[in-house]
């Protein structure tokens, strides 16, 4: 069978980790797309504070399948 895909953006953020920043994006982006089937990391970068990680953000492109 073979399938269309569209692709976007997402930034997501977290103080924990750059991994769970990820996490989060796709969560957020789960609630109104459907089809979700792949990322890939495009950006990473971290905000500092006091000399410390405060929190990361990354940049991903997400894929999903069109229906129809």
């Amino acid at each position: 069978m073979e399938h269309t895909y569209k692709h976007i953006e997402l930034t997501g953020s977290s103080a924990e980790s750059s991994d769970q920043a990820v996490q989060n994006a796709i969560k957020k982006a789960s609630e109104t797309v459907k089809n979700l089937h792949w990322f890939q990391v495009i950006d990473t970068r971290g905000y500092i504070e006091d000399g410390c990680v405060k929190y990361w953000q990354v940049t991903i492109k997400v894929g999903f399948r069109i229906e129809g």
